[in-house]
């Protein structure tokens, strides 16, 4: 018994010995992730707070360089190449600095993301884009670091930067465009399904190309469907019509959607059928 006693007691004293205090980071980790068009951005920060302190022209001084945001690098990886002010980026991963000023920053994208911090010796040859943008004031003080990503399309966005009082934002461009041709040209010359077909249509009216080539697929696509096609295909159907100015064709197509809409009990289509029937003078 005293030999057991003896032995909790050792086990007792090894995990007092080895146990850490842990606490919260001042300044959170944060990984966020964004799919704009057919890239996958995925952006790692740390987050200061403000914690009652003049951040811009204090903290942070006016005209060096910051480290934009706290710990290690602030950390962005492109699985495509982009563009961004001008510049072509590479696939990869890159570290984001800083140069605050009262009405404008230079954002820079440096090729080595392995520093804590700034790099020790800066290389002008590894700044892969520098972009000089605006400082916008925000009406409510932002206590807390943020990145985000705003004003997404098929083939942009804007990595937006917030804390204190301000908003500051740098536009990147991406390669939608040419990646989807690419695939719709290899698909179509293959056996492109309904899907396919449906899916190009779609692109095509989203970002204003040949119409009348939209409405040759969209036709191939609801046919090929035959009694499964959908009224959210149909739908696409008298948008595309719409937009080649083939009215009489965009009412036909619209009244079947609408019916297969309320069948289905799908309000928000019902009302989008009603709406353009409406605007085309139909109802």
């Amino acid at each position: 018994m005293k030999k057991l006693l003896l032995i909790v007691l050792a086990i007792t004293a090894t995990f007092s010995v080895n146990a850490q205090i842990v606490t919260p980071q001042p300044s959170p980790f944060s990984k966020l992730e964004q799919k704009v068009g057919l890239t996958q951005i995925t952006l790692e920060y740390s987050r200061p707070s403000m914690r009652d302190r003049v951040i811009f022209g204090d903290l942070v001084p006016y005209g060096k360089l910051w480290r934009l945001g706290a710990n290690a690098n602030t950390k962005i990886t492109f699985s495509t190449d982009v563009s961004i002010g001008g510049n072509e980026v590479k696939a990869g991963t890159y570290a984001i600095f800083a140069t605050p000023n009262e009405t404008s920053w230079n954002v820079v994208f440096y090729s080595d993301a392995t520093n804590n911090g700034l790099p020790k010796v800066w290389d002008d040859s590894k700044v892969v884009a520098m972009v000089n943008t605006k400082v916008y004031p925000v009406s409510e003080k932002i206590e807390t670091f943020t990145i985000t990503f705003d004003d997404l399309t098929n083939s942009s966005a804007v990595l937006g930067i917030l804390w204190e009082n301000l908003y500051v934002g740098v536009q990147i461009d991406v390669p939608t465009d040419n990646m989807v041709l690419t695939n719709i040209n290899d698909v179509m010359n293959g056996t492109p399904t309904s899907n396919d077909y449906y899916a190009a249509a779609v692109y095509y009216l989203q970002e204003g190309k040949d119409i009348s080539q939209a409405k040759i697929w969209i036709d191939k696509a609801i046919t090929m469907a035959g009694d499964k096609v959908a009224f959210w295909q149909l739908r696409q159907q008298s948008l595309i019509y719409a937009k080649a100015g083939d009215k009489k064709g965009a009412i036909a197509a619209a009244k079947k959607s609408l019916a297969a809409a309320e069948k289905a009990g799908n309000s928000d289509y019902v009302k989008m059928n009603k709406d353009s029937l409406k605007e085309w003078g139909n109802l």
